[in-house]
């Protein structure tokens, strides 16, 4: 085989050179490509966590929003549900980073909304409450006068009633003792009393009722029990009808027994006499008998 020429020699190692300069030229080039693409690789996996970061901090977010009003309840959970599922294709990789940050965007916007909304329903519901609870006041207050305005109607009628009650003054229960000529005695023998009288005075009452008033004589005995009247009745022991006009007026009422004896047949001691207008004793004394 024949010598190369040293010209021949240099035309080749040339060409090495030339190859291998444009070989490592290449393989630079590839590696500065690779490494672009494991730092795209390292932005687009920082991106997707950020993402996937913001999205579940948007969740959350969604779990604290507090109404009661139903409808807006529903689209809070619509939502969320919104949420999770693109949560989901982030995570297994199914949506480009780009359009999974303007769904997100999207989301968060309608988020701003919600919570706008739902504060402003909030402030109108206390606002509502308050006016309930200043009502209720008012109601409470109300009802309050109304009770006190009937209590005070009850006791003016129960005043009322009370100033129409008869008054009696100067009363005197007196024994009388009924001689054969006819003619009546005073006595405080209860031995020798055949009827009792009781005289009062029934005061000026300018509220009263006028007309027909029936005033009842009640005598109890020193040992309780009440005189009977004419027809033996324990109750009472008599009664009087007179015509009051509201102005002074004196009256006597007698006992005279229930069964006509001559005398009574009382015994010493003391007696309560009283003086009744229907069911009230408008006055009271004593008789002393020996």
């Amino acid at each position: 085989m024949p010598e190369m020429s040293q010209k021949t020699w240099l035309v080749v190692v040339a060409s090495l050179v030339l190859v291998i300069a444009f070989l490592g030229h290449q393989v630079a080039d590839q590696n500065n490509v690779i490494g672009g693409l494991h730092s795209d690789n390292a932005e687009l996996s920082l991106a997707k966590d950020q993402l996937v970061l913001d999205l579940e901090k948007m969740r959350f977010s969604y779990d604290t929003l507090e109404t009661e009003n139903s409808m807006m309840l529903a689209e809070l959970a619509a939502q969320q549900e919104r949420i999770d599922g693109l949560l989901t294709k982030v995570k297994n990789g199914y949506w480009e980073v780009a359009r999974a940050k303007k769904e997100a965007e999207t989301l968060r916007s309608i988020m701003k909304g919600y919570i706008g909304t739902i504060d402003s329903l909030n402030q109108l519901n206390t606002a509502l409450l308050d006016e309930n609870l200043a009502m209720k006041a008012q109601m409470e207050a109300v009802s309050q006068e109304n009770a006190d305005l009937v209590e005070r109607q009850e006791n003016m009628e129960d005043m009322l009633e009370a100033g129409q009650t008869l008054q009696v003054a100067e009363f005197l229960p007196t024994g009388v003792r009924v001689l054969s000529s006819g003619r009546q005695r005073d006595t405080d023998r209860a031995d020798r009393c055949n009827s009792l009288r009781v005289c009062f005075t029934i005061l000026e009452n300018r509220i009263a009722p006028v007309g027909d008033k029936t005033l009842h004589l009640r005598i109890t005995d020193p040992t309780g029990r009440v005189l009977p009247d004419e027809s033996g009745s324990a109750e009472l022991s008599a009664s009087r009808t007179i015509d009051y006009a509201r102005e002074r007026l004196d009256a006597c009422i007698f006992y005279n027994g229930a069964d006509g004896n001559a005398t009574l047949g009382l015994d010493a001691g003391t007696y309560l006499v009283e003086i009744l207008e229907g069911a009230e004793v408008i006055g009271t004394t004593d008789l002393v008998l020996r």
